[in-house]
C-alpha cells in the first residue's frame, strides 16, 4: 500500500514551514516540495543587507538548503521545478524541470499552494529596458548585486517609497551611490500617519537621499543599447544608471484560479482559518492568500514573512491530520531606515477612519532609556497611539526612534491581541533598568498621555 503524499508548491517561508510541520506530524507521509528558484528556506527580508554587502554571500540568507531537508527531515525538495498546472480531479501536479527542460508529473493526496507574490510592474513605456531591477527573490538579489559589482554605477533611482524602497535606499547609500526615491501621488510609508512620516523624510534628507513626491511618471528613457538612462516625470527628468522598482507586489494566484479554486477580489486565494481552500484536499498559505484583520474583522492583504511562516505551519498541520487555526493579523511591522527604527501595529488614522471608528489620537516623545545611563545618550522615541473614543480600547500604535522601538511595538501588538484599553496598558508592570528604559517606560507614558486625551477616564 503506497504512502500518503503531501505536495507543496513553493519552497520559501510558507512552503517549507508547511512541509516541515506535516513531516513532523506524520513521519510516514511522503512530502515533496516543488520550487521554481534555486534557493529554498531563505529570508527575503535580508536582501537589502545582502545588497549593501553587510551579508557577503547569498547563502548567508539561506536558513537550510535542499540537502538539509532531504537528509535531516526526509523531505524531497525539487528546485528549478516550475509548476505549470494542477489537476484536482486526477490529483496531479504538472511541472517543468527547468534544468532539463522536461515535464514532471507528481500525484498528491494533499496539496499546499505556497506560490508567494510577484513584483508589480507599472504599465509605463520603457519598463522592460535593461538595468531595471526588482528585489523580491534571492535570484533578484544575486542579479542586482552582480550588476553593482560589474557595472560600478553611480546613480540609482528607486520607484516607490514603502519599506522595501527605503531599506534599499539605505543599502545603495552604503555602497556610495547617489540615490533618488520617486513616489507617485500619496504619502511615503502609507503604514504611518503623515506627522510620523515627516520624521522619516527628515532622516532621508540628512542621509542625502533625494525624495521626489507626488511624481507623475511618464516613461523610462533608454540609450541605443536598450539600457535605462533616465526616468521622465511630468515635472522633470532624473538621470539613472539603473532603476529599482519597489512598487508593491501582487499575489501569485493564477495556478489556483486555473485549478478552479476561489479567488478573492484582491487576487488572493480564498482560504478558511485552517488554510483550506474551496477544495478540501488543497491548502494555501503565504503571500498568495489574504488574512483576517483581528481589529476590523475584514479580509486584508498584508504580506509578511512572519505571517507566511505561521500560515504555512497551520496548512502543514491540517494537511497531515491536525486541527490548527490561523486567527489573523494586526499588521505589525518594524524596519530599519538608516538610523531610525520605524514600527507600527494595528490601525493608523486613515485605516481607523475607513473602518468607521470614532477615534482619538495622541503623540508623545520620551527617552529610550534613563539619563543615568549616558552611553549611548538617551534618544527620544516618538509614539503615536490611536484609540476608540467611547471605550478607550487601543486601535493602533506607531513608533519612530533610534533605540528600543522593536521591543515596545511588540508590547502594543500584544495589547491589541488582547483588546486592551490604554488604561490597562498604563498599569502594565514593565521591566526597568537604566540602560534599557526610564523608570516610567515610554509605553506607560504614551498610555498616560492617551488617557488624558480621552478625558482622564482610567479605563
Amino acid at each position: 500500500m503506497s504512502k500518503e503524499r503531501f505536495v507543496v508548491i513553493g519552497g520559501v517561508a510558507a512552503g517549507m514551514s508547511a512541509a516541515s510541520r506535516a513531516k513532523r506530524n506524520r513521519p510516514d507521509m511522503e512530502v515533496a516540495v516543488l520550487e521554481r528558484g534555486s534557493f529554498v528556506s531563505y529570508g527575503s527580508c535580508g536582501l537589502p543587507y545582502f545588497i549593501s554587502d553587510l551579508v557577503k554571500d547569498v547563502q548567508g540568507l539561506v536558513v537550510y538548503d535542499a540537502a538539509f531537508f532531504k537528509e535531516k527531515r526526509g523531505i524531497d525538495v525539487l528546485t528549478r521545478h516550475e509548476v505549470t498546472s494542477i489537476d484536482p480531479g486526477a490529483k496531479l501536479v504538472l511541472a517543468r524541470n527547468l534544468e532539463q527542460d522536461k515535464e514532471v508529473k507528481l500525484s498528491y493526496d494533499k496539496l499546499a499552494i505556497c506560490t508567494g507574490a510577484s513584483p508589480f510592474y507599472p504599465d509605463l513605456p520603457g519598463v522592460d529596458l535593461k538595468n531595471i531591477f526588482v528585489i523580491r527573490t534571492a535570484e533578484d538579489g544575486v542579479a542586482l548585486k552582480g550588476f553593482l559589482k560589474e557595472a560600478s554605477p553611480k546613480r540609482a533611482v528607486i520607484i516607490g517609497a514603502g519599506l522595501i524602497g527605503l531599506e534599499m535606499a539605505e543599502a545603495f547609500r552604503a555602497r556610495g551611490l547617489e540615490v533618488t526615491v520617486i513616489k507617485r501621488p500619496g504619502s511615503i510609508l502609507k503604514m504611518l500617519d503623515d506627522d510620523m512620516v515627516k520624521l522619516v523624510e527628515d532622516e532621508l534628507k540628512t542621509k542625502s537621499v533625494e525624495l521626489v513626491k507626488d511624481a507623475v511618471i511618464q516613461e523610462f528613457e533608454g540609450d541605443a543599447e536598450g539600457r535605462v538612462r533616465a526616468v521622465v516625470l511630468a515635472q522633470g527628468t532624473y538621470q539613472a544608471d539603473f532603476v529599482l522598482l519597489a512598487t508593491g507586489a501582487k499575489p501569485n494566484s493564477k495556478l489556483a484560479g486555473q485549478a478552479g479554486l476561489r479567488i478573492a477580489a484582491n487576487g488572493t486565494i480564498v482560504v478558511d482559518n485552517k488554510m483550506q481552500t474551496t477544495n478540501p484536499d488543497i491548502f494555501a498559505a503565504g503571500d498568495c492568500v489574504g488574512q483576517r484583520h483581528l481589529i476590523t474583522d475584514k479580509n486584508v492583504y498584508i504580506p509578511r514573512g512572519t505571517t507566511a511562516n505561521r500560515q504555512g505551519r497551520v496548512a502543514g498541520d491540517n494537511a497531515s491530520g491536525g486541527n490548527e487555526v490561523f486567527e489573523g493579523v494586526i499588521g505589525t511591522a518594524v524596519s530599519k531606515i538608516f538610523d531610525l527604527t520605524v514600527a507600527r501595529t494595528g490601525l493608523n488614522s486613515a485605516e481607523a477612519s475607513a473602518g468607521g471608528y470614532d477615534f482619538v489620537s495622541s503623540t508623545v516623545a520620551h527617552p529610550s532609556h534613563a539619563h543615568t545611563y549616558p552611553a549611548p545618550e538617551p534618544e527620544d522615541i516618538t509614539i503615536k497611539l490611536i484609540m476608540d473614543r467611547a471605550t478607550g480600547k487601543l486601535l493602533g500604535a506607531q513608533m519612530i526612534g533610534k533605540m528600543g522601538v522593536a521591543k515596545r511595538i511588540d508590547i502594543f501588538a500584544t495589547a491589541l491581541h488582547k483588546s486592551m484599553t490604554v488604561g490597562e496598558i498604563s498599569r502594565l508592570d514593565l521591566s526597568y533598568s537604566p540602560p534599557f528604559a526610564p523608570v516610567w517606560d515610554s509605553v506607560l507614558v504614551a498610555a498616560n498621555v492617551a488617557l488624558r486625551k480621552l478625558g482622564g477616564n482610567n479605563r
